[in-house]
């Protein structure tokens, strides 16, 4: 290992991009310990390179640094969930708006295509294929907008970490009415209403997050 690879950046870009990648998955519990001892060995890279990683995360609200206890993966109060979902909720609204104004023709069909997919995923009842399905298409919006400063506002949002700590895994899933709710804001897209496709992911992403927070009260409740 040399201590020159943040130096070169290839390194460092790599492992950062990779290490990101595997706090969003799900791959570490909330709260769980990072040691530079271990990612060093999983990466095969300097403890240096594994530091300034580490500090560039933390700094973003991917992981948490404190005194006595270390790195530790983020964990969310239920205030700062709701907080995040309720940014995601505005931000994906605004993106909808300028996506119907500003999709191109096959921009739409990427759309229609993903919807589809998603639409037969549900009919087979393949969970997995629907949640990617799901994502694709609110990446697609996303794209479609041409926005480059709401994207990056929403790119930063932690969004993937929230729901690792707080979904429900033994709730239905899809949601009941979430394939409607999707076929709303393709619809709106499509027929360039920037005012209803606004609306329809504002509706969807607001019945998302009230769903999760709801099922993590009762799971408290009865805890």
């Amino acid at each position: 290992m040399e201590d020159n690879d943040k130096v070169t950046g290839t390194r460092y870009d790599q492992v950062y991009e990779d290490l990101r990648a595997l706090l969003l998955s799900g791959s570490f519990d909330p709260g769980t310990r990072l040691t530079e001892a271990d990612l060093t060995r999983m990466f095969t890279v300097s403890r240096g390179t594994i530091r300034s990683v580490l500090v560039r995360l933390s700094q973003e609200g991917y992981v948490t640094s404190e005194a006595n206890r270390g790195v530790r993966t983020r964990s969310f109060t239920v205030d700062e969930a709701a907080d995040i979902l309720e940014a995601r909720e505005t931000l994906e609204a605004a993106l909808a708006a300028k996506a119907a104004e500003r999709a191109c023709d096959e921009e739409i069909e990427e759309l229609r295509r993903t919807l589809a997919e998603m639409q037969q995923a549900q009919e087979r009842g393949d969970q997995q294929a629907y949640s990617a399905g799901n994502r694709r298409f609110h990446q697609q919006v996303k794209h479609a907008a041409h926005q480059v400063t709401l994207t990056r506002a929403y790119d930063s949002l932690l969004y993937p970490l929230v729901m690792r700590q707080y979904r429900n895994l033994s709730a239905h899933h899809p949601r009941a009415g979430s394939l409607r709710e999707h076929q709303a804001i393709f619809l709106a897209i499509l027929t360039r209403n920037p005012e209803a496709a606004g609306a329809a992911m504002r509706h969807h992403v607001g019945s998302a997050r009230h769903a999760l927070l709801l099922d993590h009260s009762a799971a408290a409740a009865e805890g």
